[in-house]
């Protein structure tokens, strides 16, 4: 075995461990970050409207307060917090009340770690890996958040779109010209389908944030890639939906979230974008 070759290994092995953690900490983001948006919007609301003031609320963020059971309240400790571990050793019970844990949190932990493990083989110790990494997570806390709340934050796609950017300024992963061409026209694409469609029904089909997500997009891929991102996260999405629908599980009226198959699309572009484009052109 070369030198090469352990010190492959051991980045892959770093790289796995990160991504558990990196997943865990995923979690509290898919978690807390909607309710402390929503805090913050009731406080503004509540400015605006001159509303009687309210005693101060206690520290709600990404830190504290310690995680506990939604079912009992029981605060997890460190032991109880090692991600996938915990969750085996617990056989997936609180270790309180034995309420069931949510299989969420370790699919998280697991999508994070064999992303990272992946990007790490696929990139070695370079800015792509660390780029595609942040890129990566930034994604899946995107898509889980958009699964639950129909909402993506501009909390995480306005400062991914401009991490992008700046990344390619050094032509990471493409040139800078693609990149702002690509978050230009990433955002006006769907955009362009709203009102589209929006004049059409007088309904609206999607949110903004799914403009700021393939905006995004393009600045870390180019603009080269955004019509495979686009028909990929179409059929994608049309095919669960009618699925849904057709089984009963999602009524026509209710809205699907459409940012999880922009993520999806997104990483597959990232990982696989000039091949599959290469053969999608080859068939015309």
């Amino acid at each position: 075995m070369s030198v090469s070759l352990y010190q492959q290994v051991f980045l892959i092995t770093i790289a796995v461990l990160a991504g558990l953690a990196a997943g865990s900490f995923l979690n509290v983001v898919i978690h807390r970050l909607p309710k402390m948006l929503e805090r913050q919007w009731r406080a503004e609301c509540a400015e605006i409207s001159a509303a009687p003031a309210q005693p101060p609320a206690a520290a709600y963020n990404l830190f504290v307060p310690r995680s506990e059971c939604p079912g009992c309240g029981h605060s997890i400790t460190p032991l109880q917090n090692i991600p996938l571990v915990s969750y085996v050793f617990l056989r997936g019970r609180c270790a309180h009340c034995r309420a069931p844990i949510s299989l969420r949190y370790p699919a998280v932990e697991a999508l994070s770690a064999a992303l990272a493990g992946y990007i790490a083989w696929r990139y070695g110790m370079s800015a792509a890996m660390l780029g595609a990494l942040v890129f990566a997570w930034a994604m899946i806390a995107l898509a889980f958040i958009d699964l639950d709340t129909c909402y993506l934050p501009d909390s995480i796609t306005l400062p991914l779109l401009w991490a992008g950017l700046l990344l390619n300024t050094g032509a990471v992963f493409t040139d800078l010209r693609s990149a702002v061409i690509g978050a230009a026209a990433g955002y006006l694409a769907l955009w362009s389908v709203f009102w589209a469609y929006k004049l059409v029904t007088g309904k609206e089909g999607m949110g903004y944030g799914d403009f700021k997500l393939l905006a995004a997009i393009g600045a870390w891929l180019g603009w080269k890639m955004l019509p495979l991102v686009i028909l990929l996260s179409s059929m994608v999405g049309a095919a669960v939906g009618i699925t849904l629908i057709a089984f009963a599980r999602q009524g026509r009226d209710k809205p699907i979230p459409f940012g999880p198959y922009l993520a999806v699309a997104g990483l597959i572009a990232l990982f696989w974008g000039e091949p599959l484009s290469r053969q999608y052109l080859n068939l015309f």
